[in-house]
């Protein structure tokens, strides 16, 4: 069901533009004067990308939060490191037709090259609801991404492999039919999202709105 309209957070939709670059000219602007630059990709060391127990980079300096506060919504999520990994915590809304929340990486310069490898693997432990991982190969705002739906087990450690032949070619959550297989050797940014919709407007048969958690030890390849 939907919920009532809520009061959309401006001042949020607006940082969450400037931190992913997603305006242009304030890029320029934050590149040349600010010193703020995109982050190099991730040394990937025995197969692991993001060892979350083990995390140097600060996490505000690589994840942030991209919710459907860019179309209008109230759901707010954050990426939250704790001893056992980074956790993926926050509350979904459906109110003002939102019903998305995410994290997603800023993009990386140059591009994370994964080229050799079958796919990503994630070291997970959820609440029973069925979640999403995304990876972009361009560097703009509203690409292509390719997308991976899985399940979680309540309190329960799983690990989830990703085969990158399997993920499938979306834009904003719906199918695109006649989309380039992902180039693996220019990864621009890693996502991990849970959405009421599936893909092409179906549902999500796993979904539940308000809080959510979702336990994250490692991202890997294979």
């Amino acid at each position: 069901m939907t919920q009532p309209s809520a009061f959309w957070d401006f001042g949020r939709f607006l940082r969450t533009l400037f931190f992913f670059d997603a305006i242009p000219v304030v890029s320029w602007f934050q590149h040349m004067f600010l010193g703020s630059n995109p982050p190099p990709p991730p040394p990937v060391q025995a197969n692991v990308i993001f060892d979350f127990s083990q995390q140097a980079t600060p996490a505000n300096q690589v994840w942030g939060a991209l919710d459907d506060v860019v179309m209008g919504g109230v759901s707010a999520s954050a990426l939250q490191f704790q001893d056992e990994g980074a956790l993926f915590t926050g509350t979904v809304s459906t109110a003002n037709s939102g019903g998305f929340a995410s994290v997603r990486t800023r993009n990386f310069d140059p591009a994370l090259n994964l080229a050799g490898h079958s796919g990503i693997e994630l070291q997970v432990k959820g609440d029973g609801q069925r979640y999403k991982f995304l990876v972009r190969d361009e560097d703009s705002w509203d690409s292509l991404a390719y997308a991976y739906s899985f399940d979680t087990v309540p309190n329960q450690w799983t690990t989830v492999r990703i085969p990158f032949n399997l993920m499938t070619p979306v834009f904003r959550a719906k199918t695109v039919n006649n989309g380039q297989p992902l180039n693996s050797a220019k990864i621009r940014s890693l996502q991990l999202m849970l959405s009421k919709f599936e893909y092409n407007g179906t549902l999500n048969p796993n979904f539940q709105a308000g809080e959510f958690r979702l336990q994250v030890r490692a991202i890997a390849i294979y």
